[in-house]
């Protein structure tokens, strides 16, 4: 749960910090990539969750990738879970 948090912080902070690379409004393959990748491997963390789906299409809209979707969405999943202890 906690590398899935970091997975998504990591990319929203990505996205907001490196806007010469990521410009908004302009296609970008490198966003895209990011998006793809970033997507596979929280559904491979934590599992499919519907709230993924929106996270993926906003960062799809320029601008609104400045918005930290992937943080959200998977703050939502997770809100509430605990870690498995370990003995």
């Amino acid at each position: 749960m906690w590398i899935a948090r970091a997975v998504a912080l990591g990319a929203d902070l990505v996205q907001i910090v490196a806007l010469p690379v990521f410009l908004p409004g302009a296609p970008s393959p490198w966003d895209d990539v990011l998006d793809v990748v970033v997507g596979f491997v929280l559904v491979r963390l934590i599992g499919w969750h519907w709230a993924f789906l929106p996270a993926f299409v906003g960062e799809l809209i320029p601008g609104f990738e400045l918005f930290p979707t992937w943080t959200t969405a998977v703050l939502f999943v997770t809100r509430g879970k605990r870690e498995p202890k370990v003995h």
